[in-house]
């Protein structure tokens, strides 16, 4: 033990004496002092890039979902992941530091363009799958702190992912340049005076790193995004993503979150569970990558934030009078014929849903009062018959459920009368769904 430290204690010397003279050359020869700080703040800014990488939800997109029976995790950021978009399959890329199919030689520059204006190296376009009119904001030291992890905290992989083969003429990248002058912002994130420090974290958040806009604002004929901040009409407002609706944001009593305080809106975005809703579809992944890892005052920044949107694109009324759930209770109890939907109701969905279509919190959403239920396109709700779901598995969350598909159990008529329903009972008020929307879903998704 004492040869040991002694023997440590020698060590010590040697390497002290030999950064003293390290020191000393540097000097002589006109060089900057190395500097052991240095490498702690190296390490500081690679734990700060991953951290951002997180809120970003890199992996969301650039890691492929396991495959396989048992599913085999893919590599992080290794890419290979199929998006589907109004124009067809966009596989997204290796973003690994490997020199061959990577990002490897990725200067800071190239690294900075790619990001924030969609243009790789050599001049090549990004397709607007990847959310750079969002990225376009974030600050200069979140971007170097980015650069830092994606090149010294990620491991290579040294994998090709397959070409992105679009059909005439959205295959024709300089159509894309055009795209990017008319709807591409080229400007930084910019805090207003007149809002908390809170505020501005939040809206940093969900404007930039975060992309919320990507999913939950609607876009126009050329696949652009209607709004990139709150000063926009559309921005927030709910968006079609992959046979997805993504709900509307903003400060809507009825399809947005108005009903919800900031205190439901983080934990939502923490655990996937909140003011009795439950994530699901594409929002699962975000969770499971991204909100669990924030922090407490990121989460609140965000929400603090989001409560302050004002209510835009009203869409569905829910009526919050006691005896419109009360109605509801005694329709599914006497069974009554006027609601075909009722029946369908009660055998598969009350159990988990319940009679007055509250569910259990942290297990099964509720469905009286729910944004989702009553907004604009019924499209996830047809598409959750469809496919079913699973609640998001998180640190310290509950346990998750899974919803089963009812393909197979329902007819297309059937699925219709439920969801039509669902969305009129216990106080929702909403447009009706036909068979003909469900049938073509299920056609879509090859269901």
């Amino acid at each position: 033990m004492v040869l040991g430290l002694r023997t440590g204690l020698l060590r010590g010397r040697v390497r002290v004496s030999a950064l003293a003279m390290a020191l000393v050359f540097a000097s002589a020869l006109g060089a900057p002092p190395l500097c052991l700080a240095g490498e702690a703040a190296d390490s500081a800014l690679i734990a700060k890039g991953a951290y951002l990488a997180k809120l970003a939800d890199c992996a969301g997109c650039h890691t492929n979902a396991p495959a396989g029976h048992p599913p085999k995790p893919s590599p992080p950021f290794a890419g290979g992941l199929p998006m589907g978009s109004p124009f067809g399959t966009i596989w997204t890329s290796n973003i690994t530091p490997d020199p061959v199919f990577g990002i490897g030689r990725y200067t800071y520059d190239d690294f900075e363009r790619a990001v924030r204006d969609g243009i790789a190296p050599g001049g090549k376009y990004l397709y607007p799958a990847m959310p750079f009119p969002s990225f376009s904001k974030i600050t200069d030291d979140d971007m170097h702190a980015l650069y830092a992890y994606f090149m010294h905290g990620v491991k290579p992989v040294a994998a090709p992912v397959p070409k992105t083969k679009l059909p005439f003429p959205f295959n024709m990248r300089w159509g894309l340049a055009v795209w990017d002058e008319l709807f591409a912002p080229h400007e930084r994130f910019g805090p207003r005076s007149d809002r908390s420090a809170q505020w501005n974290r939040g809206a940093y958040i969900v404007q930039s790193l975060g992309h919320c806009g990507a999913c939950h604002t609607p876009r126009g004929p050329a696949y652009e995004e209607r709004g990139l901040n709150d000063g926009d009409r559309l921005y927030l407002t709910g968006g079609t993503n992959d046979h997805w609706f993504a709900p509307n944001l903003t400060g809507d009593p009825d399809s947005g979150l108005g009903s919800l305080s900031a205190d439901d809106i983080a934990a939502f975005l923490e655990h996937g569970h909140g003011g009795g809703l439950s994530a699901f579809g594409s929002m699962v992944e975000v969770i499971e990558n991204s909100g669990q890892y924030m922090s407490d005052d990121d989460l609140k920044a965000i929400s603090t934030y989001l409560k302050t949107l004002p209510p835009r694109k009203k869409s569905g009324h829910i009526d919050t009078d006691p005896s419109r759930n009360a109605a509801t209770v005694g329709v599914l109890r006497t069974g009554s014929i006027e609601y075909p939907g009722a029946g369908i109701y009660n055998a598969f969905c009350a159990r988990c849903h319940k009679v007055d279509g509250r569910g259990e919190p942290g297990k099964y959403p509720r469905l009286a009062g729910n944004p989702t239920v009553v907004a604009p396109h019924a499209t996830s709700l047809i598409r959750l018959l469809i496919d079913g779901a699973r609640a998001p598995e998180t640190l310290g969350g509950p346990e998750p459920k899974r919803m089963p598909s009812f393909v197979g159990k329902l007819t297309d008529t059937e699925m219709a009368r439920v969801l039509t329903f669902i969305r009129n009972a216990w106080g929702n008020e909403a447009q009706p769904v036909a068979p003909a929307e469900v049938e073509k879903m299920r056609s879509t998704l090859h269901r």
